[in-house]
């Protein structure tokens, strides 16, 4: 079976590779009652892109926030942040394309790493 039968939109495979990055994230840094949610995404919409933000605990219950990546909602294709407001120039993956889908998954790296040119 092809992945497109299981996530049909942009937005079910940003949320499946939002699981991969956390399940990367807590397969080192396994979860504990001090600290139980210390990771987390969240999704902004803009007008051209959706942004990616990851959200970090800083101890006293508030959140640092930093964008992980901007995916451009009419293609899928995602970004390497330049800037709180912009993409980078290069694509890295393409999120509505079944096999860059699959790369990205597997590759999914909390750090950003899966982002860099290869």
């Amino acid at each position: 079976m092809k992945l497109a039968e299981y996530t049909q939109t942009l937005e079910d495979r940003i949320n499946a590779w939002i699981k991969a990055l956390e399940a990367n994230f807590y397969k080192h840094h396994p979860k504990d009652d001090r600290c139980p949610d210390y990771l987390k995404y969240e999704v902004h919409p803009g007008a051209k892109y959706y942004k990616l933000c990851m959200l970090t605990a800083r101890g006293n219950g508030e959140y640092g926030a930093s964008v992980h990546a901007f995916i451009h909602k009419q293609t899928g294709a995602v970004f390497k942040p330049a800037s709180w407001r912009q993409p980078a120039k290069h694509v890295r993956y393409n999120l509505m394309d079944d096999a860059s889908y699959q790369d990205c998954l597997q590759r999914a790296n909390w750090t950003g790493g899966d982002l860099y040119l290869r």
